[in-house]
């Protein structure tokens, strides 16, 4: 499979997509259609603009599948796929009712790239529990593509030891999400992203990441580091 996940779109001081441009450009080497899913934000159209005028200067059309007569086909059909962010809950319900889990899997897995930024991340991980978002809507099942057998956490912020806040860290999230699931959580700083060639994973970007498994103390990782025994685990989720 050839994946990258950004953990976010922009990056402070950026346009959309401009911090990581040269690693979507390695992607999508050679194509010349994107297709692109924007079903986590509400404005499909003016979404499939923003990501057509950041990914012009590569030469690559962007085909919105909200406009196509079937979107299984569409899938079936593209040369790159590209799913953007916004809410998770609200991506995944689409997903479903639309019947695109099955043919995204089956596409990516035969070789179609797969560019996900934030919720597009969430969904090429097994489930969408370790989202940050509010459950707008209610999928049929929290089961997302599963492109990767651990889960990711996009946009993951360090905790501030100077805060005043009473709520949960993201840190303290995670360990929730552990103590009854076994599965590894990858939370990706804004600015990295990680970019899977094949059986490879390795960390990219500029702001590193951190590991969260069960039992261990949090692991920081740095940009360049491989992350490819990530991929040789079975997830394990507590009904």
């Amino acid at each position: 499979m050839e994946l990258l996940l950004l953990s976010s779109s922009m990056k402070h001081g950026t346009g959309f997509l401009e911090h990581a441009m040269p690693a979507v450009a390695e992607l999508l080497a050679g194509r010349r259609r994107l297709l692109f899913v924007p079903f986590a934000k509400h404005d499909h159209d003016l979404y499939a603009a923003i990501v057509q005028a950041a990914v012009a200067p590569l030469g690559i059309t962007v085909e919105a599948i909200q406009r196509a007569d079937d979107p299984v086909a569409a899938v079936r059909a593209a040369e790159g796929v590209f799913i953007g962010g916004g809410n998770t809950f609200r991506l995944l319900a689409t997903l479903h009712r639309l019947g695109l889990l099955q043919a995204l899997r089956e596409a990516v897995r035969g070789g179609m790239p797969y560019l996900g930024a934030s919720a597009g991340s969430n969904m090429a991980c097994p489930s969408l529990r370790t989202s940050n978002d509010m459950p707008i809507v209610e999928p049929p099942s929290f089961e997302a593509i599963g492109l990767v057998p651990f889960q990711i956490n996009p946009h993951y912020q360090d905790p501030d030891p100077g805060s005043m806040h009473q709520g949960e860290t993201r840190e303290q999230r995670i360990v929730e999400f552990l103590e009854d699931n076994d599965v590894p959580v990858l939370g990706i700083r804004e600015g990295a992203w990680l970019r899977v060639r094949g059986y490879h994973a390795e960390l990219g970007g500029s702001t590193g990441a951190r590991l969260f498994t069960r039992g261990a103390q949090p692991r920081e990782l740095q940009p360049g580091d491989d992350l490819t025994f990530l991929l040789n685990r079975e997830p394990h989720f507590d009904s």
